[in-house]
């Protein structure tokens, strides 16, 4: 189900046109699966930036079980219609479950940011990492894509999304794939020190 809300004030106030837009293409890290929208690190964003940066509105164009082709199949309609500012790119764990070849994934991600610039928005790339069950090759070459695509693009990155809470397994719902609603403020936190830098 796509989360897409436009969430803080926003709502309220039926929207402002001359407010500039943070526009997030996620997974269901991003949805804020197993609890409500207004609970996950998305939304506790949309409440700082409202705080500490009016003048922004967020979108959380994120839908759980999105693989990259997914993002890459929707990035353009989604610029279309909201016309960012700021795109936060946070895909890939899906197509990291399922094995899929990092060479697509990267390929899918780099469309993305090429879109996202193509309309005059910045990006924020947000990585994820893969658990090593999966073989070494591939955790680094996934882990790899991020870094290479930032830099070969010249933007912002989050290189993994889960860090501050990767090794509690109590942040984890019970499938330990979702972190629960208590561990989202350390994702916003997480989150915010890569995305304020492009606010101003």
């Amino acid at each position: 189900m796509v989360a897409a809300l436009q969430v803080h004030a926003a709502q309220a106030r039926g929207g402002d046109a001359d407010n500039r837009t943070v526009l997030v293409m996620g997974d269901s890290l991003s949805a804020g699966y197993g609890m409500a929208a207004a609970q996950g690190w998305v939304a506790l964003t949309a409440e700082r930036i409202d705080a500490e940066k009016p003048g922004w509105d967020v979108v959380n164009a994120s839908i759980s079980g999105e693989t990259t082709a997914g993002g890459r199949s929707r990035i353009v309609d989604a610029l279309a219609r909201h016309r960012p500012q700021v795109v936060v790119i946070a895909l890939g764990a899906n197509d990291g479950l399922r094995g899929l070849p990092t060479a697509r994934t990267a390929a899918n991600l780099a469309y993305m940011i090429g879109a996202a610039h193509g309309a005059g928005a910045q990006v924020l790339l947000v990585g994820m990492q893969m658990p090593p069950n999966l073989g070494a090759a591939y955790t680094q070459a996934f882990a790899g894509n991020y870094r290479t695509l930032a830099e070969h693009f010249d933007v912002a990155l989050l290189p993994f999304l889960l860090e501050p809470i990767a090794l509690d397994r109590d942040a984890y719902q019970a499938d330990n794939l979702h972190p629960v609603a208590e561990a989202q403020p350390a994702l916003r936190d997480h989150v915010w020190r890569a995305l304020e830098p492009l606010l101003d």
